[in-house]
């Protein structure tokens, strides 16, 4: 059936991963990595929109979406524990060459993937994710805070509270000049798994982890210098969780770069993505497609 989507589940080291998936496997593969709180259902539209020229492919990390949450004691909720089970996802798929699409908290899983597996990576897609300390204003104040002591309560509070009913509609809504064009299914489904036992402490836990990332970032500005990526920005200029400075910053070292701007929010594809999938289409129809 045309532009069908389906959904899967394989066991990637132990963890029950789902994924969606779309279009023919002997197309171009393009791997879509999903942000905090979401989940791959914010691919859902331009999953079916590529369908007809590209296979897609979105996962669900571990402890988000319809994945499982293994326990704590269990799993290493880390961007590096992430990142091996997308890396088990990739061997499991047998995806030789793929683009790849970074938003939120994907970014820092998909550099992690990107510098390691280099002659693999075909484009990058970035939506509203950092590489750079200039992305990083003052939304992450309170985490740079808990960053340096992980048992201030008051600051643990302020972090739940972005993924509180009414954190998570500001997350979806936030810089948008028309929220009644944002589907509130989103949050409630956002909702179904943070409200999972243990969840809260997952998403801490990866608030305090996601230092981690920001250590690597002279690392992954060396791999855009030296490796030259194809890469196409399509941003939400009022994100307030990663601010525009931080889509300008990859001007300085990224050769092959594409860069637009939209008049949206950190969820730029919910508000704007009649603008951006055809942008999106152009650029894998000009750089990756056979």
């Amino acid at each position: 059936m045309k532009n069908q989507v389906s959904y899967n589940t394989k066991s990637i080291n132990g963890v029950n991963i789902f994924y969606r998936e779309a279009g023919k496997s002997n197309k171009k593969t393009l791997l879509l990595l999903h942000g905090y709180p979401t989940s791959s259902h914010m691919f859902r539209d331009l999953m079916r929109d590529l369908a007809d020229s590209y296979h897609t492919i979105a996962p669900d990390y571990p402890g988000f979406g319809r994945s499982e949450q293994p326990l704590m004691t269990k799993f290493d909720y880390t961007f590096d524990g992430l990142t091996k089970v997308i890396e088990g996802l990739i061997a499991e798929l047998k995806l030789d060459k793929f683009s790849l699409y970074l938003m939120d908290y994907g970014a820092p899983i998909g550099w992690r993937i990107a510098s390691k597996y280099k002659d693999r990576i075909e484009s990058i897609i970035l939506q509203n994710g950092c590489a750079y300390n200039e992305g990083l204003e003052t939304f992450w104040d309170p985490i740079k805070e808990y960053w340096a002591d992980k048992t201030n309560k008051e600051v643990e509070k302020q972090l739940e509270g972005f993924h509180s009913p009414e954190g998570l509609r500001w997350q979806y809504t936030h810089g948008v000049a028309d929220d009644s064009l944002i589907n509130p299914d989103n949050w409630e489904l956002d909702l179904t798994h943070l409200r999972r036992e243990e969840n809260n402490s997952i998403q801490l836990q990866l608030f305090h982890d996601y230092q981690s990332n920001v250590k690597l970032y002279g690392q992954w500005q060396e791999y855009f210098r030296k490796h030259s990526p194809q890469m196409l920005i399509v941003y939400g200029k009022n994100d307030y969780i990663f601010p525009a400075s931080g889509a300008e910053a990859f001007k300085k070292d990224v050769k092959n770069l594409e860069y637009h701007l939209f008049d949206a929010g950190h969820f730029a594809l919910e508000s704007h993505g009649s603008e951006i999938i055809p942008i999106i289409k152009d650029f894998l129809d000009r750089k990756v497609k056979a």
